[in-house]
Formats: C-alpha cells, structure tokens, sequence
C-alpha cells in the first residue's frame, strides 16, 4: 500500500538516502556523489522549517519531495524516488500531491533547478525551462531553471 504523508524529523537521514541513491542512479562518480551528498543533506531542522511529503510503500519510504518558500518565491528542493522505483508512475503521484499542496497553500507558481536526466520528467509535467544555472555540485557545470505555473483546481 501506497501513501503520502508530511516528514517527520527522524525521516532525515532515510531522505538524504533516497535522494543520493536517485542522484547515483544517472551514473555519476564519486566526487560528485560526495559533494552532493554534503550540499544536499536532509536535515531535521530543514524538515521543520519546510513543506516536505514522504511517499511510502508499506511504511517505508520511496521517495519524497519538498517545497521552500522565500517570501514572493516558492522552489521545489527536492523530488526524489528510491532508484528502483523509477519508471512506475510514482513520480506522478508526487507531482499530483505537489501540486495539491500548492493550491492548498495557496501557491500559484514554482521554480525548479534540475540536471539532465530529470527535465524531461518535469516538461512532461508541465514545466518550462526558463534558463539556466550554476551546479552547486560541480563547478563549470549548467543546470537547467524551469518554472511551473499551478493550474486551477478542475470543478
């Protein structure tokens, strides 16, 4: 069984795995992966202070992702799946329940930054790319800047 559910703070170090593993999963080499995982390391604090959901599979989590609002902007941090459950519309289902979230929140819009390998997952989504940026992982690096526009509630 399939649920969604707000982060807990012990969630932290089983989140910072499920988003190294999936990082891993494009293949990259060791220094990459260990620079990523200082950058991108789940903390307890991070869970406290943002809008994070966990998506588990008979009480384990699989995947996760988390939304940070500063001030007018709102980002999607983090969207990840457990590498071996790609490719089975859970990132869908993550995506839908993000969207729910913003409507619930209130949030009309939201920024993204991501590599290669995911892009195509979020224009298939709905999002568009709107530039680029600078990989905090890897210096001389460009990584795409999207954004997506929440669309109404369907009645």
């Amino acid at each position: 069984m399939f649920d969604i559910r707000p982060a807990r703070t012990e969630d932290a170090a089983a989140l910072t795995e499920i988003a190294a593993r999936g990082e891993a999963h494009w293949g990259y080499d060791a220094s990459f992966m260990t620079a990523f995982r200082d950058i991108y390391k789940i903390t307890e604090e991070f869970i406290r202070t943002t809008s994070t959901f966990v998506l588990e599979e008979d009480g384990c989590p699989i995947g996760f992702y988390s939304l940070v609002a500063d001030g007018e902007e709102t980002e999607l941090e983090y969207m990840y799946l457990d590498a071996g459950h790609l490719g089975r519309g859970f990132g869908k289902r993550l995506w839908a329940h993000m969207t729910d979230q913003c409507r619930t929140m209130n949030i009309r819009g939201i920024g993204l930054v991501c590599g290669p390998q995911p892009k195509a997952f979020y224009s298939k989504m709905g999002a568009v790319l709107i530039g680029e940026t600078d990989s905090l992982v890897l210096p001389n690096r460009r990584v795409a800047r999207m954004s997506y526009s929440i669309p109404a509630r369907q009645s």
